[in-house]
């Protein structure tokens, strides 16, 4: 087994790891000829009536467990002409993530807070860092709209709308704003642990001189029986689900220098990636996948609602998802002993650590998809 992975070193610094992992990016692309090309984000999608809409381009399947997907890596490799894994790119993180919209809400709501390992870490505790704020379209089906902000450590506690408007400004469509402005409750928790890495694909014939820069990621996940993670009578555990999904997501793209791409040139090539991944990922899972359209977040919602959990407890519990950031609540106690406040951090742990629906370490994860 791999003792140690390039990317896995870095905690509590976005910046660092992501800085890193854009130079392991940009070798590897020289190395395959791109050197004479400029790397460019994702841009924003323009819709024909002028609308600037943040476009995720994204797509998943969802799987029993994580290992039926054994050697996913070289399977797509051999599999995809002109699909290249970019060497030591393997990141590991383990998050919890929150749904704080409902079934019946417009868009998918959440908090992320993803914790990344360092060498050498103790890892018997999952201490939440990095909190994200994100508003997404519903189901995965298509290029959802998608928007995301990181959320400072000194504003945890507050209500990151204000935030998440100042940064899109103009470019969030009055819908979205409307909804970001809605109170956040919580509907239910995953913690996820997730082995993630990067791919180049480069395809003259059908997308010319536009090389796709691709991330993918393994993630295995359980779900909380109950909003506030307490053990369920109903499923006999803390923990109602867990699963694995592949997803795969085009992080950016490159183009040679001085070669300006329209905007529809450079939409085709992203979108004729996603569905080249999509069709070959089908093949070869196509009687493992199991058929579902939701998103992760959906399948925290629609988990909660198969234990019959009303929306008068969740509006009861009145969760908060900087809560969990914390080691307890004051306004929270013990229901059979008022005087013990609730470890929130101890039950935030039962879904990575859980005897029973122990989540697999990073590392093993990384060493079966290889």
């Amino acid at each position: 087994m791999a003792t140690h992975r390039p990317l896995f070193k870095h905690i509590r610094n976005h910046d660092a790891l992501f800085s890193e992992l854009a130079m392991t990016r940009n070798r590897y692309a020289h190395s395959l000829g791109l050197d004479k090309h400029d790397y460019h984000k994702t841009p924003k999608f323009v819709t024909s009536a002028g609308e600037r809409l943040s476009i995720e381009p994204e797509r998943s399947i969802v799987v029993p467990e994580y290992k039926n997907l054994r050697g996913v890596k070289s399977l797509l490799e051999q599999h995809i002409p002109g699909f290249k894994v970019v060497s030591n790119s393997d990141i590991g993180f383990r998050y919890p993530t929150a749904a704080i919209a409902g079934l019946d809400a417009p868009f998918i709501k959440r908090f992320r807070s993803e914790f990344f390992h360092k060498d050498g870490e103790d890892r018997k505790i999952c201490r939440p860092i990095n909190l994200s704020y994100g508003i997404k379209s519903r189901g995965k089906a298509d290029n959802r709209q998608e928007y995301e902000v990181w959320v400072p450590n000194e504003n945890i506690s507050q209500d990151p709308s204000p935030l998440f408007i100042d940064k899109y400004g103009e470019d969030l469509p009055d819908d979205v704003r409307d909804f970001a402005a809605t109170a956040p409750v919580v509907y239910g928790w995953m913690g996820v642990k997730r082995a993630a890495f990067e791919a180049i694909y480069i395809n003259s014939r059908e997308i010319s001189d536009i090389a796709i820069n691709i991330g993918l990621s393994v993630d295995a996940y359980n779900i909380g029986a109950r909003p506030d993670l307490s053990y369920s009578p109903r499923a006999g555990s803390s923990i109602a689900v867990g699963n694995a999904e592949l997803e795969w997501e085009v992080m950016g793209y490159y183009a040679p220098k001085g070669v300006h791409h329209s905007h529809d040139e450079i939409w085709h090539a992203i979108n004729h990636t996603i569905a080249i991944i999509g069709q070959h990922v089908d093949r070869l899972y196509q009687n493992t996948a199991l058929a579902t359209n939701e998103s992760k977040t959906e399948r925290i919602l629609s988990t909660i609602s198969q234990q019959d959990i009303s929306l008068a407890e969740i509006l009861e519990w009145n969760l908060k998802p900087w809560e969990f950031l914390q080691t307890t609540s004051s306004h929270r106690r013990k229901s059979h002993d008022p005087s013990r406040s609730v470890n929130l951090l101890g039950r935030l742990n039962r879904l990575f650590y859980h005897d029973e629906h122990i989540l697999p370490s990073l590392n093993e994860i990384h060493d079966l998809i290889a």
